[in-house]
């Protein structure tokens, strides 16, 4: 038989948690059309595989990279860790649709999207340089067919899913104020949510820690979830405590899932606060007891920090109203002398393992607040204060909260998914700038690596939790196994070479490792570089 791709000598872990078994692998087009003993047949491509081994591409069941996809389609910080596939739209907050005054995350509403698609890959040929517009232009899309356009025009190197955010929907219909809907409202609200189902969304994504979702009634979400249930989609929660009441927050969220008859992945399962780290085995009972009454999965990423804009740490009085409300409080003299004291009545260690992130100042970039303060000459809770002020709620938190321990224990438990919770950036163009979380450019690296080294589950496990446990809890078809039939989504690494480069302090750097990547049975990295093919598709409910 001919292929168009074969790749002989491999190492193959299937994704299903089975051992890894020798075996060649024949691709044409798209499709992994046989396994086997393939050294009689012929390819206009040959991957050698010897010593390396062959799994599906990763899915990151948790990621944010929605703009930045059609900013940088390269998806380098992505790619270069074996991922060929991410789940967008997390934590209620998603792309499309764009209605009224909603305002996008400030990450991605503040990029130039005058030339969507443009940013080149390493090894594409340069074009000429366009003059940067003196504002942001508004994203070019309103709708999830829209959004779908503009993916398939900027050809990013890999896949995307999207769930709907509920804060999106709540606030481009209902405004920024601490209400739920009203009933004319809710039947907007549904309706959008119908639409974007109906042009390829999987389901519905919830961020009830963070304004307006914060302040909406547990019925408006098992509303949306009902027709998110009718549709075959699933229900992802940013609960609205993972920490002092994250056990109440599991209970609403199983009972949300219950009563709407919707699919539950909790996001990112964490005990959040010293505090807190005895609640993990409350916890991870009331998932197990639920998982007998409903479909109930997780995700997790491999780290003990979180990361988030810096405003999260506001009150959540002066959190609502959007943007201009919130910079409004902050600048009025009586209102932020009351939240400073506020502010100023935690414990004395409440600063300490707060860093700061994306920020204008270049010299505050990964620094702990309280050496800010000092080099401010100010108190942390002033410079706190000060950071969001001036840099107009765009500081970005990164919050050492977690137990290692706990982390460990979530990672093996045998329903939680890797994700990253961090989008795609890339070490060059306009997602180079800033100063995210490492976790952008390595959870699943590091995660693989730690099996690799039995930190963790074992490695046939690792890999399943990376790809074919992601692909049946979101229900992507035919993705997340090597497979006779299921699609080309193939990565080849080199187990001793596997490393996270990525830290706190310089995060922009890439992976090690990784040799071959496969997108949709195009060769999209190879020999360890990226190349210029791109061939990332927009993966649409049941399609």
């Amino acid at each position: 038989m001919d292929f168009d791709t074969r790749i002989i000598n491999a190492t193959v872990i299937d994704g299903s948690g089975c051992h890894a078994i020798a075996c060649d692998i024949g691709i044409n087009e798209t499709s992994i059309t046989q396994l086997g003993d393939l050294s009689a047949s012929t390819a206009h491509q040959t991957i050698d595989a010897a010593g390396c081994i062959v799994c599906p591409g990763f899915i990151d069941a948790h990621s944010h990279s929605d703009a930045y996809l059609l900013l940088e389609p390269s998806a380098a910080s992505k790619i270069y860790q074996g991922i060929t596939t991410e789940i967008c739209g997390n934590c209620g907050a998603s792309a499309a649709p764009l209605n009224g005054d909603y305002k996008m995350p400030s990450d991605w509403c503040d990029k130039d999207y005058s030339q969507l698609g443009r940013a080149r890959s390493p090894g594409a040929p340069r074009t000429a340089r366009r003059p940067i517009p003196t504002r942001p232009e508004a994203p070019p899309w309103k709708t999830v067919a829209d959004y779908r356009e503009r993916y398939a025009e900027a050809n990013p190197a890999i896949n995307v899913a999207l769930l709907i955010g509920h804060n999106t929907l709540h606030a481009g219909i209902c405004g920024y104020e601490p209400r739920g809907a009203k009933s004319d409202e809710m039947q907007r609200m549904q309706g959008a949510l119908e639409q974007a189902l109906d042009e390829g969304a999987i389901g519905l994504s919830s961020g009830l820690a963070y304004p307006p979702g914060s302040a909406v009634p547990r019925e408006e979400i098992i509303e949306l979830c009902r027709t998110t249930a009718r549709y075959g989609g699933l229900y992802t929660t940013h609960m609205r405590s993972e920490s002092n009441q994250l056990l109440e927050a599991i209970d609403e969220a199983i009972d949300i899932a219950e009563r709407s008859g919707a699919r539950l992945q909790i996001s990112h399962l964490k005990t959040s606060g010293i505090k807190n780290w005895n609640k993990l085995e409350a916890a991870l009972e009331k998932i197990r007891a639920a998982g007998s009454r409903i479909e109930i999965g997780s995700d997790r990423y491999p780290y003990t920090a979180g990361s988030t804009d810096l405003d999260i740490l506001l009150p959540q009085w002066a959190s609502y109203g959007g943007r201009d409300a919130i910079l409004a409080r902050i600048r009025d003299p009586e209102t932020r002398a009351t939240l400073r004291d506020e502010l100023a009545g935690q414990p004395a260690d409440y600063w300490d393992n707060v860093m700061i992130g994306s920020t204008q100042y270049e010299a505050y970039k990964g620094k702990y607040l309280p050496e800010v303060a000092d080099a401010l000459g100010m108190e942390p809770v002033d410079a706190f204060l000060h950071l969001i002020d001036t840099d107009e709620l765009k500081t970005g938190g990164i919050f050492f909260s977690m137990s290692e321990e706990n982390m460990w224990r979530v990672l093996a438990e045998p329903y939680v998914s890797l994700g990253s919770d961090g989008s795609m950036r890339a070490p060059w163009g306009p997602l180079s700038r800033d100063h995210p979380h490492p976790r952008a450019y390595g959870s699943h690296t590091r995660f693989l690596r730690a099996a690799l080294d039995g930190k963790t589950v074992p490695l046939p496990e690792a890999i399943h939790k990376m790809t074919g446990l992601p692909a049946r809890q979101f229900n992507l078809q035919k993705r997340g196994l090597i497979k006779e039939g299921y699609v080309a989504d193939l990565i080849i690494f080199d187990p001793e070479a596997i490393r996270e480069n990525s830290t706190y302090a310089d995060p922009h750097r890439l992976a090690d490792g990784m040799r071959h990547v496969l997108v949709n049975g195009v060769h999209t990295f190879e020999d360890g570089k990226h190349t210029s093919r791109r061939n990332g598709q927009f993966l649409a409910r049941n399609e």
